[in-house]
């Protein structure tokens, strides 16, 4: 399981630092992707499978089923370690979530995200204050 909030800066050439503990649950290879919300999505290899699998199964008659999987699968990129433990960002990628410089890496459960700092605190800034009326309506599903 991922957690935690950590502050890093991308490189000129577009490295960035991942958290030890975030780099041992991601493993040798990993997934990032375009996410939600204009950030990246990090996935262990193990997880991506479970996520391309569950995506096969929407109907491609639906055109939301299709935009959705598009979106997702062709933002994709498998990646590996450097020496140094950094990871190297599509152009594309870093340009979606709009990373120059600052970003942020959360752990969200299954999954590691990575932000530009303005965005995430622009994000945090907006949900913060509507944290308790999300809880309220997540009370269905039993959390």
């Amino acid at each position: 399981m991922f957690m935690g909030e950590y502050q890093h800066s991308i490189d000129e050439k577009g490295r960035l630092t991942i958290p030890a503990k975030f780099r041992e649950g991601l493993g040798t290879s990993f997934v990032i992707t375009r996410g939600l919300d204009q950030c990246l999505f990090v996935y262990p290899m193990e997880e991506w499978k479970v996520l391309e699998e569950r995506l096969k199964t929407l109907p491609f008659t639906k055109a939301d089923a299709r935009a959705f999987t598009r979106f997702f699968f062709s933002g994709a990129t498998e990646c590996e370690w450097d020496k140094q433990g950094r990871v190297n960002i599509p152009p594309t990628l870093r340009q979606y979530a709009d990373i120059q410089k600052e970003c942020v890496v959360i752990g969200v459960s299954n999954r590691v995200e990575i932000w530009s700092k303005e965005r995430w605190e622009e994000y945090f800034a907006q949900s913060e204050g509507s944290f308790g009326d999300i809880a309220e309506k997540l009370v269905d599903f039993n959390l």
